[in-house]
């Protein structure tokens, strides 16, 4: 963990239009101020998936407004936790970075249905790594 009392977590998929955008949207939720929150993706989309936006929506969060960002070597480095979602080597490593892979499947292509039980998943595992953090969920 950097120096800084508020750790900074940074979510990564290809796209960066749906599961990196529910994991940072669930944390910045969930961790309010005591916790930074970035998304990106190695090949980003236009736009964030429509089923995706809707889904959350569904539990009370917009995002809408969020838009696909690239993934640099920036954002890596000023990160203490990396979460990946299916980037595969695309995502540069620095050591003394924590990183986690999460395997979740890729809502591309699919509808809010199947988006529903992805969302839940992505929602259980921002609620354990706050509770590693030491931060307690605000919602």
């Amino acid at each position: 963990m950097s120096t800084s009392a508020t750790p900074s977590v940074l979510f990564v998929c290809v796209h960066n239009a749906g599961r990196s955008q529910m994991g940072a949207a669930f944390l910045t939720r969930l961790g309010g101020d005591h916790v930074q929150v970035r998304s990106a993706g190695s090949a980003p989309a236009d736009s964030v998936n429509p089923a995706v936006v809707e889904a959350m929506r569904e539990v009370g969060i917009d995002i809408s407004a969020e838009t696909p960002k690239i993934l640099t070597v920036e954002a890596v480095q000023s990160s203490d936790v990396v979460i990946t979602m299916g980037c595969g080597d695309a995502c540069p490593y620095f050591p003394g970075k924590r990183y986690l892979d999460w395997q979740l499947d890729d809502p591309a292509g699919q509808g809010v249905a199947a988006v529903r039980p992805i969302r839940d998943e992505i929602e259980r595992r921002i609620r354990r790594l706050l509770a590693e953090l030491g931060i307690e969920a605000s919602a």
